[in-house]
């Protein structure tokens, strides 16, 4: 079911909601950067009789452009307190976010650390980093990726500059190979390339460009001891050219508790790429025998 609410500041977002309301626990999934909520559709369909909560970011998806000067991590977690208080305003909740949607659980812990303390009983950290984008190198050698990630800076200045936001989605399909490159480990599906690349047509081109700046400045490491005590788990692809394998034992090693599952052959979309596997692990957290007590504490 889709729904659609007003941030505080105006900006209208789609949240999609599956599953029934008397569900225990509310499961709370975040998409990544240029994604939006359709990429969590597989592992959704995997948790029936699940209450899930997915909201499409500002820029993204189906939701408003972001205004000027809130195309930031900081804003997305302050919008993910908007929309649990509307749609899931009480009970314990399992967070999930998948890139730019982990490092917005990384904010939301920065920035609301009561909420996390209050609310939140378990958390899925997806092919994602606590920091140091701005030294990303694509997998690459550091001379062959220097190039490459220069060339971006040009393409992201056309991008920003796009008069019709539309125009944008027309360079989808022509985008495939490069899409597969980046984020696909072996063997994807080629559907699932088709539909990773509709989503990035579907961003707003000025906030995509904007958000990619937030990603260099996202360095949340600290942030992560709000979730200590806190059931999680960790995966990563050892494929990933985005968010790498250390990216992710970088995460699990500031939550000692947290359990680190690494695919060798999968890249940075675990959520399509190893569906099965991270849908049955948001079902173990959704499980967690210390759910019932944390929320009642």
């Amino acid at each position: 079911m889709n729904e659609q609410m007003l941030t505080s500041d105006g900006v209208r977002l789609n949240v999609v909601l599956d599953g029934p309301a008397t569900s225990p626990v509310t499961l709370v999934l975040l998409h990544g950067w240029t994604m939006d909520h359709h990429s969590w559709d597989d592992a959704v369909t995997r948790l029936p009789g699940q209450k899930v909560v997915r909201f499409d970011f500002r820029g993204h998806g189906e939701s408003g452009a972001a205004p000027a000067g809130t195309a930031s991590i900081d804003q997305l977690a302050d919008d993910l307190v908007e929309v649990v208080n509307t749609f899931a305003p009480t009970g314990p909740l399992v967070l999930g976010g998948h890139s730019m949607g982990g490092m917005t659980l990384m904010a939301l812990a920065e920035r609301h650390p009561r909420f996390v303390a209050d609310r939140v009983v378990g958390v899925a950290f997806v092919a994602t980093t606590s920091g140091g984008l701005s030294r990303l190198t694509l997998g690459l050698p550091r001379w062959v990726a220097a190039p490459v990630l220069y060339g971006e800076k040009f393409v992201n200045l056309g991008l920003a500059r796009l008069k019709r936001p539309s125009l944008l989605g027309k360079w989808a399909a022509v985008a495939r190979p490069g899409v597969r490159w980046l984020v696909f480990g072996r063997k994807p599906k080629p559907a699932h390339i088709a539909e990773t690349a509709a989503a990035v047509g579907r961003c707003n081109p000025a906030n995509m460009v904007a958000f990619r700046s937030a990603l260099n400045e996202h360095e949340r490491l600290e942030a992560l001891a709000a979730y200590r005590g806190v059931p999680a788990v960790v995966m990563s692809g050892g494929r990933d050219r985005l968010c790498s394998v250390a990216d992710g034992r970088t995460i699990a090693d500031a939550l000692p508790d947290a359990e680190l599952a690494v695919y060798p052959d999968a890249g940075h979309m675990l959520n399509y790429e190893r569906v099965d596997e991270v849908a049955s692990r948001l079902s173990r957290l959704l499980a967690t025998e210390d759910t019932s007590s944390r929320a009642s504490a």
